[in-house]
C-alpha cells in the first residue's frame, strides 16, 4: 500500500477460482462490485485470465468482461513458483524442476560423495535440499502416470 495525496493505492494479487467459466465470471464481477463499495478499483490492464482444462476447446469462446473492459487472456503464468498452463499440462514444469534438481545435485555432489559424512547424513542432505528443489509446488500438479514415473526416476 502507498498513500498518494488523498488516495490510497493498494497493490494486491488475487486469484479468482471456479469449477467452470460461468462461476469465475460471477466471482470476478463480485470482486469488482465489492472493490467499488470500498472505493477500490480493479486495474484491467494488470489483470489476467487463465482458463485451465485438459479439454482442447474449454473456455476458448469465453472471456471475462467487465462493463468498460475485458481481462487479458493468457496461456500460462507463474503462481507460487509453478507455471500454470491453460491445458493444465505440467510437463514443462516437471522438466524445469528436474533440471533444477540435477543442477542442485551437481553443486553438492562432492559433499554427497564425501566419506567424512555418514550415509544417513548424506541421505538427509539429499532429501532436505535436492528433493525440495524438485518437488517445490508439486501439490498443484495434476500428474499423469507417465509424469509420475518420470519423477520416480529421480528418487
Amino acid at each position: 500500500m502507498k498513500l498518494s495525496g488523498t488516495h490510497l493505492l493498494v497493490h494486491a494479487d488475487v486469484n479468482i477460482l471456479g469449477r467452470n467459466v460461468h462461476t469465475v465470471k460471477e466471482n470476478a464481477e463480485a470482486l469488482v462490485v465489492a472493490s467499488k463499495e470500498i472505493v477500490l478499483e480493479v486495474n484491467a490492464d494488470k489483470t489476467k485470465c487463465l482458463v485451465m482444462s485438459r479439454d482442447q476447446n474449454a473456455g476458448r469462446s469465453h472471456s471475462i468482461k467487465r462493463v468498460s473492459s475485458s481481462f487479458e487472456r493468457v496461456k500460462d503464468f507463474k503462481y507460487l513458483g509453478t507455471t500454470l498452463t491453460y491445458h493444465n499440462f505440467i510437463q514443462k514444469e516437471i522438466k524445469g524442476r528436474l533440471k533444477s534438481g540435477n543442477a542442485c545435485y551437481h553443486l553438492v555432489q562432492n559433499l554427497l560423495s564425501s566419506s567424512f559424512l555418514s550415509k544417513n547424513l548424506r541421505s538427509d542432505i539429499y532429501r532436505t535440499i535436492i528433493l525440495h528443489v524438485v518437488l517445490y509446488g508439486f501439490v498443484t500438479w495434476s500428474l499423469t502416470l507417465r509424469e509420475e514415473c518420470r519423477l520416480r526416476l529421480f528418487f
